[in-house]
Formats: C-alpha cells, structure tokens, sequence
C-alpha cells in the first residue's frame, strides 16, 4: 500500500497521525502505557505507507476485536503492542484501495482554514532541532568525524529552511517534509557508518526479541521495514540525533 499520506488524510490529520495512533491504542487498551520503540516504529511504517489514519484506526479495531475472542485474552492477557494489528491494518488498507479504485478518480479533500502549525511553532521546532543537532556535533567530533560533519551540514540546511517561515506565503508543508524525509535519511545513514559493530549487534538483538512473538503474523516485506524504522530510531538515540519530522513536532 503506497501513496500521499498528506492528500489521502488531509493535512491536520497527517500531521497528527502519531498521536491519534497512539491516542487510539491507549483507548482501546483501556490503560495509558508507554509506547514501545517497536511500536513507534510499527506506526512509522504505517505513514511512510501512506495508510490514512482511519484506515489505520479501522484496522486497530479489528486487531482487538480478533484478540478479544483469542485464547491470550480469556486468559487475561491485555494486548501490548502495535505490533499485533499490522495484518488487520493491511488488510484494512487493501479494502481501502480497492474501494477507491471502483469509485471513480478521488477528490482531493480541502486544505484546511490555518494551516495546523502556526509559524512561531515551527521556527521553534526547527531551532530546537538545529541547537540540538550541534550539541550532538560537538560530542561527536573526536570519535566520529564524518557523523559530526553531516549534523553539523544538517544544522546549517534547517537554518536555511527556517527562512521559509518568514515568507508570506502560504508554506508548503509537504514539500517540507519532504526535504526532512532526505535529510534524516542521510543523517541515519552517516549514523549507521559511524555504529560500532557491538552497538549494531545490541540493537538487532532488541529488534529480535522485540519482533519474535509477532514474526509469524508477518511477511518478509513488513519485518524488513520494522526492522528498518526500529533501528533508525535507536541510532539517533544513541548519537543524540533529534527527528526532523514534522510528524514529531505534535
């Protein structure tokens, strides 16, 4: 399933998809519990899919539906993670498209009335991510040069982009993500070069043990990307690098 996150959902709700996610998850679960690595990753796939939200949340319904009548929950088990409804989502979304595509071309929904961040909110986000990422620079000098000179290149860049903020236009904020997508693509790969082989090793282990009671509901492909978003997360964990994403500012 691939598309635009931002013309299926809508732009407020594209923006807000992590935390109507995780927001949804708590409800249904009927505690508040810490999201997982694992789990923020799992939600990472569904975006970069480009899975709507309600689809996503459709999906999420139908996993505790299907956990409800299981052995685990009559037992007392609650369900834990996310990691669970990712086949529910799937299918969830392959009916989506296939809805979609017997109804004729989609209208692509409204640009809401603001836009969903205010410009002070974003000039805010972008200089804590460009202190930041230079705080981290600095760390890293003496042991990882070629990391500390791509975050150091990725402050400069966000001081660029913080300019748009003071146009009057209207600031495309897809476009936007876009040039953060690329940037912390480059910062994940300078990390993942800059990762001792014990630290790479560490964290495919926690990806296994995390990963090992769902790995028979998954396919290759959906594992691979888990297993992807996952380890990009505890690398920026590991070197202090903060998200770029505007997914991250809610």
């Amino acid at each position: 399933m691939t598309g635009s996150g931002a013309s299926s959902m809508g732009v407020f709700n594209y923006f807000n998809y992590f935390t109507e996610i995780e927001e949804h998850f708590w409800r249904k679960r009927g505690a508040h519990l810490l999201v997982s690595p694992l789990d923020w990753a799992v939600v990472e796939t569904w975006q970069k899919a480009g899975i709507p939200l309600d689809v996503v949340l459709k999906g999420i319904d139908r996993a505790f539906e299907s956990y409800s009548r299981s052995r685990r929950a009559a037992g007392g088990r609650q369900l834990k993670s996310l990691a669970y409804c990712v086949d529910a989502v799937l299918d969830a979304a392959t009916e989506a498209a296939e809805t979609n595509a017997g109804a004729g071309p989609e209208t692509k929904p409204s640009r809401p009335a603001s836009e969903p961040f205010s410009r002070e909110e974003l000039a805010a986000y972008f200089e804590r991510n460009r202190k930041q990422l230079i705080v981290a620079a600095e760390k890293r000098q003496a042991a990882h040069r070629d990391l500390a000179g791509r975050m150091e290149e990725t402050a400069k860049r966000i001081a660029e982009l913080t300019l748009l903020f003071d146009s009057p236009g209207e600031i495309d904020l897809e476009d936007l993500e876009r040039r953060l997508t690329v940037l912390e693509e480059k910062l994940s790969a300078s990390a993942a070069a800059a990762a001792s082989e014990e630290l790479l090793v560490g964290i495919r282990r926690e990806i296994d043990r995390a990963l090992a009671p769902y790995r028979r509901k998954m396919s290759a492909e959906q594992l691979a990307q888990l297993e992807k978003q996952y380890s990009q997360k505890r690398l920026f964990e590991e070197f202090g690098v903060p998200r770029l994403s505007l997914f991250y500012l809610s």
